[in-house]
C-alpha cells in the first residue's frame, strides 16, 4: 500500500496528535471539575432528566447504561489520564490496533460527555474536537507512515472550519463588508483577555486591514491547502500566524489551538526543516493492508456524511455551528456572523437581608473569566474553557436563553451549594448563604488610555436595570 503512505508527514502527525491529547486532557479535566454543578445529579441541568426525554440513538452516549455523579467523574478523570498517557507518546509504543483502540476511547467518552452536556456543551469546539478526534483513530502510530487519505481529509476538516466562518461573516453582519468589525468585536466578545484592550484600542485604519486579512485568510488562502508543496504548507502556515493572533485578542477555549493542529497537517517536514532543527525522519512501513482498508472506509464515510454540510455552506441560509448526525463525525462550522456593537453584562449580587429596603447592601459574587469589577483586567483562560461564565454572556444578549439555567443557578447561591460557588472567582457569603439574590443589567465600554493610566480601570459600566428582582429562597421558582 505504498501510495496510500505519506512518510513525509511523520512529523505532521506527532504534533497533531500530541497537540489534539493535550486538548483532550483539558477537556476531560473541565469536564471533571465543572459538571456537579451545571449537569450532575443536583445540577442546574441535571443528566438523568436529560436522558429521560431523550434515546440513545438522538443522543449516543455510555450514560444511558448507567448514570451517576461518582461514574461521570470516574469517566472524566479516566478520560484524562488516557488523553496523559496519549501526550506522552504511549500509542507509539504500542501496537498499531492497540493505539487505534486508544485513540478510540477517548473519543467515545467525550462523545458521551457532549452528548448529556446540553447547552453546557453547545459550542463550535466541541463538534470539532469530536470530529478532529475521530480522524486521529485513523492516522495510526509509529509502526506506519501517516496515510495519505487522512491528512487530505484533515486539509478538507480545516477548510471547512475557516472557510465557513469566512462565508458566514460575509452573510451576515454587513460591518463584515464594510471591513469596520472589529470596531466593537475586542469589547463586546463573549470572553475578553488581557490584551483584549489594547487591541481595542488599535487605529481603526489597521482595524479595518485586520478584517481584509482576514477575509483572505479564511476565504481564499484555505484553497492553497490542496495544492502541491510548498504551497500548501505555505497556506497553512499563514492560518497558523492568523489563529495566533486570535489566541492573543480573546478567550476561545480550544478553537484556535485545534485550528493551528489541523493547520500542521498540512505541513511536511522537509519544509518544516527549513526552519525547524527536526531530527533523522524515521524509517516508517507502509500502511499494513487490513489499515488501508480501514482508512479508505473511513474516507468513504467522510465523503457521504459531507453532503449535508457543504450543502449547508452554500445554502444562503448558512447555519454557523451545526452536527448532521448524532455522532459529530462531519459538522459545519463558522463563527460571528453577527457582532454586538455594545457589551451588555449580568452583576449577580447578593444580600444577607430577607427584609428589603432601600438601604440594603447588596455584594457582588464575581465570576473567574467574565468581566466584572471595572478595575479587574480581563484574564487568559483558553484553551480551558469556563462554560457558566460563557452562558452568562449569551444570556445578557438574549435574556431568554438563560430560561432553563438561571432561576437553578440562582437557588444554589441562596443554598450556598458548594459546586456552584467553586466555578466563581468570589463568593461574597463565605460563611452563611444569602438571604436573597438579583441580577443586575450594565453596558460596559473599555476605558480610555488615559483612564486606565490614572484611575487603573479597564471597564466602565452603567446600569440598565434588573433583570432578576431580588428573590428569596421561598420565592425563586425554577
Amino acid at each position: 500500500m505504498h501510495w496510500l503512505a505519506a512518510p513525509e508527514y511523520w512529523f505532521a502527525r506527532e504534533v497533531f496528535q500530541r497537540g489534539l491529547a493535550v486538548v483532550y486532557l483539558l477537556a476531560f479535566t473541565g469536564a471533571a471539575l465543572q459538571f456537579r454543578a451545571l449537569i450532575g445529579r443536583h445540577g442546574m441541568l441535571p443528566v438523568p432528566r436529560f436522558l429521560a426525554r431523550a434515546s440513545a440513538r438522538q443522543s449516543p452516549s455510555i450514560f444511558h447504561l448507567h448514570y451517576s455523579d461518582r461514574f461521570f467523574a470516574g469517566t472524566a478523570w479516566f478520560g484524562a489520564a488516557l488523553a496523559l498517557a496519549l501526550i506522552t507518546g504511549a500509542d507509539d509504543l504500542v501496537p498499531l490496533p492497540v493505539a487505534m483502540l486508544a485513540w478510540s476511547v477517548v473519543w467515545v467518552l467525550y462523545l458521551s460527555i457532549v452528548n448529556v452536556g446540553q447547552v453546557w456543551y453547545g459550542f463550535g469546539w466541541e463538534t470539532l474536537l469530536l470530529e478532529a478526534g475521530f480522524l486521529a483513530i485513523f492516522l495510526g502510530n509509529d509502526r506506519t507512515a501517516p496515510p495519505l487519505l487522512v491528512l487530505w481529509l484533515a486539509r478538507w476538516l480545516l477548510w471547512r472550519v475557516e472557510f465557513g466562518a469566512g462565508m458566514i461573516k460575509l452573510r451576515g453582519d454587513p460591518c463584515w463588508r464594510d471591513l469596520t468589525c472589529l470596531y466593537y468585536h475586542h469589547e463586546t466578545q463573549p470572553m475578553p483577555g488581557p490584551l483584549s484592550w489594547f487591541f481595542h484600542h488599535l487605529p481603526k485604519p489597521l482595524h479595518r486591514v485586520e478584517v481584509a486579512a482576514n477575509h483572505i485568510a479564511q476565504l481564499v488562502v484555505p484553497f492553497a491547502l490542496f495544492t502541491p508543496q510548498p504551497i500548501a504548507s505555505i497556506a497553512a502556515a499563514i492560518i497558523v500566524a492568523t489563529q495566533l493572533w486570535l489566541v492573543l485578542s480573546g478567550n476561545f477555549a480550544w478553537l484556535n489551538w485545534l485550528t493551528i493542529l489541523l493547520a500542521c497537517t498540512a505541513i511536511d517536514a522537509r519544509v518544516a526543516g527549513a526552519v525547524l532543527p527536526l531530527p533523522q525522519a524515521p524509517a516508517l512501513p507502509d500502511p499494513p493492508l487490513w489499515f488501508a482498508i480501514t482508512v479508505l472506509t473511513y474516507g468513504a464515510v467522510v465523503v457521504v456524511l459531507s453532503y449535508r454540510p457543504v450543502r449547508n455552506l452554500l445554502s444562503g441560509n448558512q447555519h454557523m455551528n451545526a452536527s448532521f448526525d448524532p455522532y459529530h463525525l462531519v459538522n459545519t462550522y463558522g463563527a460571528f456572523g453577527i457582532i454586538e456593537r455594545t457589551r451588555s453584562e449580568l452583576v449577580v449580587e447578593g444580600t444577607l437581608d430577607t427584609d428589603l429596603t432601600a438601604d440594603t447592601v447588596w455584594r457582588e459574587y464575581e465570576f473567574k473569566g467574565k468581566p466584572g469589577a471595572p478595575h479587574r483586567i480581563p484574564r487568559q483562560w483558553a484553551p480551558y474553557h469556563l462554560r457558566l461564565d460563557w452562558l452568562m454572556w449569551f444570556a445578557a444578549v438574549n435574556p431568554g436563553f438563560a430560561r432553563p439555567w438561571l432561576g437553578p443557578f440562582l437557588r444554589r447561591l441562596l443554598d450556598g451549594d458548594s459546586d456552584t460557588v467553586k466555578l466563581l472567582r468570589h463568593n461574597p457569603f463565605p460563611d452563611t448563604p444569602p438571604g436573597a439574590v438579583r441580577v443586575r443589567h450594565y453596558l460596559y465600554t473599555f476605558s480610555t488610555p488615559r483612564e486606565l493610566r490614572t484611575e487603573r480601570v479597564w471597564w466602565h459600566r452603567e446600569p440598565v436595570g434588573i433583570l432578576v428582582p431580588p428573590i428569596t429562597r421561598a420565592g425563586l421558582r425554577t
